[in-house]
C-alpha cells in the first residue's frame, strides 16, 4: 500500500516538472559595485596600519604581503617599509629579502621602479640592517 502511494506521488511529481518549460530565459543584469570606492592614500594607510600592528604574526605578515602582490599594482615605499619594520620586529630577515625580492619581480619590465624603491627605502634599511638581494649576491642565481 505505502509502496503505491509513493509511486503515485513520484508519478505525478515527474508530470508537474515536465509540463514546465525546459529553461527559462535569463535576465541580463549587471552587478555594479554601489560602494565607496578606495583612493590610493586609503588604500596606502590601511596596509600600513595592517603592518603596523604589534601583535602581528609571521602568518599574517605573508598573508599580507601575498595579498599585496597580489594586486595589480608595485606598493609604495611606505607599505613596504612598514612591512620591513614588521619582519624586524618579527626578526625575520628571510621574509624582509624576500619582500624585496617580490617587489623586484613585480616591478617587471620597468627598470626604473625598484631603484627608486630601493633610493626610498635605504635609511629604513641601513637603519633594520636589512641587505638587499643585489649586496647578498642572491640576484644572480
Amino acid at each position: 500500500m505505502f509502496r503505491a502511494a509513493v509511486r503515485l506521488s513520484v508519478s505525478g511529481v515527474r508530470s508537474i516538472t515536465r509540463t514546465q518549460p525546459g529553461c527559462q530565459a535569463l535576465l541580463a543584469s549587471r552587478g555594479y559595485s554601489h560602494g565607496k570606492q578606495e583612493t590610493d592614500e586609503e588604500f596606502d594607510a590601511r596596509w600600513v596600519t595592517y603592518f603596523n600592528k604589534s601583535d602581528i604574526d609571521a602568518w599574517e605578515l605573508r598573508k599580507g604581503m601575498n595579498t599585496l602582490i597580489g594586486y595589480d599594482l608595485v606598493p609604495e615605499p611606505k607599505i613596504v617599509e612598514a612591512a620591513l619594520k614588521a619582519c624586524r620586529r618579527l626578526n625575520d630577515l628571510a621574509s624582509a629579502i624576500r619582500i624585496l625580492e617580490a617587489v623586484k619581480d613585480k616591478a617587471g619590465p620597468h627598470k626604473d621602479i625598484y631603484p627608486y624603491l630601493i633610493q626610498e627605502l635605504k635609511p629604513t634599511l641601513e637603519e633594520l640592517g636589512i641587505s638587499t638581494p643585489e649586496e647578498l649576491g642572491i640576484d644572480k642565481v
